[in-house]
């Protein structure tokens, strides 16, 4: 059964302020969304990051690529000067 984005977000993308300071992690886990996006970055697959963190699953990597995916359509990015 497919899921569409948003559901895939809630089921696995989890935001809780006493886990890893309140970053999104993966399911409640202490595996924040940036870990694996850093992890994909430096060229591991997905097959090389699930027999590493044997704990995560397919879906979690797919819902971590949703949420950058969604936290990167944005309208604009303005400057802000300090």
């Amino acid at each position: 059964m497919k899921t569409n984005g948003f559901n895939i977000l809630t089921e696995r993308i989890t935001i809780d302020p006493h886990i890893c300071h309140g970053k999104p992690c993966i399911r409640g886990l202490r595996y924040p969304v940036e870990l694996i996006l850093e992890l994909l970055s430096a060229g591991m697959s997905p097959n090389e990051i699930l027999a590493d963190y044997e704990d995560l699953e397919f879906p979690d990597i797919m819902a971590v690529l949703t949420f950058a995916t969604r936290l990167s359509q944005v309208k604009r990015l303005e400057v802000v000067y300090a």
